[in-house]
Order: C-alpha cells, then structure tokens, then sequence
C-alpha cells in the first residue's frame, strides 16, 4: 500500500509541475548531455555543461527531482561567424530521483568541464529482529 502512495504522491508532483511550466519564449535552448549512475549510497549526476564558468551554474536538488540549469553567453568575436556549431543561451537538464534523498548532503564539483553532483539516498529504515523479553 505505501509503495501505491508513494507513486500517486510522485504522480501529483509531476501533474503540479506541468501546471508551472515557463512560457515557450522562456524555455530553455538546450539540454547539456549529462549521465546519472545510482550506486548503493547516492545519484551521481555528470553533466558536461559547455564552457561554463562556476558561477553561471544553478544545481537544485528536490525531494524527487535534481535540476542543474544556467547561460552560455555568446562570445564577443571580430569578423563575421560563417559557421555555428555550438549552443547558446540557457540550458537546462533536469531528472527524477526515484527514491527519497538527503538534500542537505548533496556536493557538486566542477573539474575539466564535467559538473559531478553526488546525491545521497536516504538511509530507509530497515526491519530489525526485536526480542521479546518475559
């Protein structure tokens, strides 16, 4: 019966958001390409957010949802572009997180262009034997 909750629980929250969603003009450009690996403890998301400096980076972790967004600004160039290649303006890639997580244990590193967000599970109660004493 909990776990019927839990995914009606998880279905309100996705109906909540849609509810939310940004204008189209405000939708962002792109979605950096990004992995999400689950090992026993935690999520860890590597995202390769292009070109990005630290500080034009936004990593938010929900209960069920881990959301990293920002800007990639154009670059003031001479002369003329013949060519564009590479995406600009605001991005952002967003995933659910099945289990519950220790939002306040979550770290976020940004080494050789790769953003790595580890997200601890949280501990669920396990059963335990109780002795029953006379």
């Amino acid at each position: 019966m909990a776990e019927f909750q839990e995914l009606l629980d998880r279905m309100n929250h996705s109906l909540e958001s849609a509810a939310f969603t940004p204008p189209l003009a405000e939708a962002p450009a792109f979605a950096p390409p990004a992995d999400l690996p689950e090992t026993d403890e935690a999520y860890v998301v590597e995202c390769e957010p292009p070109g990005i400096r630290r500080a034009d980076l936004d990593v938010e972790v929900g209960e069920h949802e881990v959301s990293i967004s920002g800007e990639l600004r154009k670059s003031e160039r001479a002369g003329a572009l013949r060519h564009r290649g590479r995406p600009t303006g605001q991005f952002e890639y967003r995933a659910p997180l099945p289990v519950d997580v220790r939002s306040g244990d979550v770290t976020a590193s940004l080494t050789d262009g790769i953003l790595t967000v580890t997200i601890p599970k949280a501990q669920a109660t396990k059963p335990r034997h109780i002795e029953i004493r006379g």
